[in-house]
């Protein structure tokens, strides 16, 4: 058997099969093929857990054309005895079947979360599981899966993606001391629908690796996906595990590599920063920005480009200012992190836009604005029938954000020169803002530092002194070093310096807690 001759002809017919699928076809499948030097290392590193003449009894539920299979022939063809894989796609299982009709495999044209055993079977899994989102999955499907783990022990969220069913239920397929690895996007480390996840990684088997690749060091051409290698061994963990959490560069040759024990695990919420301990900088007890400010996304309007009109495109279509809301442009317009407002409120900003918000049905529509009453109706078969219009009493009314003092960007790139990856802005205006800001209204105890301009440049030269790393290490990051920030991850970055413009009040750590004061009225 030519191992090499057959790798050679494995990358031409994976080649082969994606070109004739389309980019939206694959990411519905969420299929992303593992290159073979990537997974060339992965199989190395999850040999050096075995014994070193241990019999190979391989299992690959999510095989695609088999690069992991190539990577096991080509390093160790000698101690391979049985090899088992499973494809739920018969595009690209049809002709792995020829491809590797020569040797021991087994391969299933089949959905592997379907297939039922109750007795372990393999002694080492290696997998790239599909990376199918959550809202990809019926409503039936995910009933099912959700159903299927719980019967192992395992609860998990609605919003976990397909990667993280494939990684409970592989568990039955598991022998004793069985050692799995799971290439997978290292989101679970950070995120809530991981709990569950780590849960099983800290309870159930003894985690022996997590390797996360630099976001900046995409692994795969065609997915912006941030990864991780996942390693454990079918075994209960003890008090003394340990646990190497690498990050950076290669397997073999990783930036940054520690150990870490079990209840270090435990006690970390966001696994992605735990080699990162040194650029946090606050305790449990400091003061948060959830502490200080209601923090809410920007509203989704449903159709940007259909609710939001330039200045222009008012005047053209005759529409009157009264059910119009001066709205903020996207970050990338805003050259400055302050926002001036002219003797309207309007924002001092190119270019300038305004939002559609009508309270009023179509028929009080007619005689209060006949304009925008004709406007609207252009998009009474296309927009309304979107998926937020539709299930509003008013397709065209809007969701309550009024105008916030200060925003920040939802999500960014670390740029060359310093440039940071989310920027706060001051907002002097009335402009709401859509869902590409994060919107930080002021709670009671900090309200009247906004009121005063003096103290209002205080607060937001505080905002603008977090470090950078401080907010990263709260968000979640995607592969191209895309990081993003959810409402409830900024309002856990801590900021201790306020208790300097909060000289009278108790704070966290000090004389109390923040008590009802600080409670959104």
């Amino acid at each position: 058997m030519d191992i090499a001759s057959l790798e050679r002809a494995r990358t031409e017919l994976q080649r082969r099969c994606d070109e004739q699928r389309t980019q939206m076809e694959r990411n519905r499948m969420g299929q992303f093929a593992t290159p073979f030097l990537l997974a060339r290392e992965i199989t190395i590193e999850s040999l050096g857990y075995l014994g070193p003449n241990e019999p190979l009894d391989f299992l690959d539920p999510a095989f695609g054309t088999g690069a992991f299979y190539s990577a096991l022939l080509n390093e160790f063809p000698d101690r391979v005895a049985s090899s088992i894989g499973f494809e739920i796609d018969n595009h690209y299982g049809a002709p792995s079947v020829e491809l590797w009709k020569g040797t021991n495999l087994q391969l299933h044209i089949a959905d592997f979360t379907n297939v039922q055993t109750d007795k372990g079977m393999v002694n080492l899994l290696i997998c790239n599981p599909p990376y199918v989102r959550h809202h990809h999955l019926s409503a039936a499907v995910k009933a099912k899966l959700q159903r299927d783990c719980k019967s192992i022990g395992i609860t998990l969220s609605g919003l976990a993606g397909l990667y993280c069913y494939f990684m409970v239920l592989a568990h039955r397929w598991l022998r004793p001391n069985a050692v799995s690895a799971w290439l997978v996007p290292s989101e679970f480390m950070g995120v809530n629908y991981g709990e569950a996840i780590k849960d099983y990684l800290l309870r159930n088997v003894t985690l022996l690796r997590i390797h996360r690749f630099d976001p900046q060091e995409v692994q795969f051409d065609d997915a912006l996906v941030s990864s991780a290698v996942v390693w454990f061994r079918n075994r209960k963990p003890t008090k003394e595990t340990q646990v190497n959490l690498s990050f950076g560069g290669t397997l073999a040759r990783p930036r940054r590599s520690a150990m870490f024990s079990i209840d270090e695990l435990w006690r970390e919420p966001k696994w992605t920063r735990l080699l990162h301990r040194e650029v946090r900088g606050a305790t449990e007890d400091s003061v948060r920005l959830g502490d200080l400010f209601s923090i809410k996304r920007g509203l989704a309007t449903g159709d940007n480009k259909f609710f939001i009109l330039t200045e222009q495109q008012v005047a053209d279509l005759g529409i009157s200012r009264k059910f119009l809301k001066p709205i903020l442009p996207s970050p990338r317009y805003l050259k400055r992190d302050e926002i001036e407002a002219d003797e309207h409120g309007d924002p001092i900003v190119s270019p300038k836009l305004f939002l559609i918000d009508c309270p009023l049905d179509e028929r009080e529509l007619e005689n209060a604005d006949p304009a925008l009453a004709d406007y609207l109706k252009s998009g009474a078969r296309t927009t309304a029938n979107g998926y937020l219009c539709r299930s509003r009493t008013i397709w065209y009314s809007q969701e309550h954000r009024p105008p916030s003092p200060i925003l920040c960007t939802y999500m960014g790139r670390e740029g060359t020169e310093g440039k940071p990856a989310f920027r706060f802005i001051l907002n002097h205006s009335q402009a709401t803002a859509a869902n590409v800001y994060l919107l930080l209204y002021p709670k009671p105890a900090v309200r009247h530092l906004l009121e005063g301009a003096d103290t209002r440049q205080q607060v937001f030269q505080i905002l603008r002194s977090i470090p950078m790393q401080h907010m990263t290490g709260e968000g979640r990051v995607y592969g191209g070093g895309l990081h993003k920030l959810e409402p409830r991850e900024l309002a856990n970055v801590p900021l201790p310096e306020i208790a300097n413009l909060l000289p009278n009040r108790p704070l966290k750590g000090s004389q109390g807690s923040l008590g009802d004061e600080f409670l959104l009225r």
